[in-house]
């Protein structure tokens, strides 16, 4: 039991590192080298962990089984102002995390799918890994800021709406920590339900089988 709630949080870090270096690579790849030039497009861990978000808090949550994880990294920085695509290149850079954890989670699951004869314990981490990145992917397009869902739906938006959209995103930020209990409070009491629901059936429709099989 010990080594799978440690390969679960080790999963979970890596998994949302995986996400702010794919904000980077956009950036970069728009033409903003602020992550580049800051040493954020590493794969090594430790100028992207948060010490509460990316260790305290996803081990808490695995330890007391509290039925779903939560964490972050340090976010990758970018200049939107730098970005060649000024009219899609904020949606752009906002999606790649939850992209990238959405294609990790498709990946596995055709290993899942297609792997007759791998060990049943392998198959058990893939689904695991599945569930993990399918959760932060989604759960990261959910629009409600900080979120990257909200960025998305922000930057589509016409600018005059967008700068509403803006201005009370600065304000639920000047809130500091109070903003994530409240982000918290909301998703547990309002949100939580339907969105395991479709975490569920994504699952399913990845992996071809529910998630209680494994």
């Amino acid at each position: 039991m010990s080594e799978l709630i440690l390969f679960t949080v080790i999963l979970l870090i890596v998994s949302i590192i995986l996400h702010e270096v794919a904000h980077g690579y956009a950036a970069y790849a728009l033409g903003d080298p602020t992550a580049k030039n800051a040493g954020r497009l590493t794969l090594n861990p430790l100028p992207h962990i948060d010490f509460v978000g990316s260790v305290l808090i996803p081990a808490f949550l695995v330890i007391t089984s509290a039925g779903f994880l939560f964490g972050w990294a340090k976010p990758v920085p970018y200049n939107p102002l730098n970005l060649r695509n000024q009219r899609f290149g904020e949606a752009i850079v906002a999606i790649a995390g939850p992209a990238t954890n959405i294609f990790i989670a498709l990946i596995f699951s055709l290993v899942i799918r297609f792997g007759a004869g791998l060990p049943d314990t392998f198959i058990a981490l893939s689904a695991l890994v599945v569930l993990i990145n399918l959760f932060l992917g989604l759960f990261n397009l959910i629009p409600l800021p900080p979120l990257d869902g909200y960025t998305v739906l922000r930057s589509l938006l016409p600018y005059r709406f967008a700068m509403g959209f803006q201005n009370f995103e600065r304000k639920i930020q000047s809130l500091g920590i109070i903003s994530l209990f409240l982000f918290i409070f909301i998703f547990i009491t309002v949100l939580s339900g339907p969105f395991f629901a479709i975490v569920q059936s994504i699952f399913t429709l990845f992996t071809g089988a529910p998630l209680g099989v494994f």
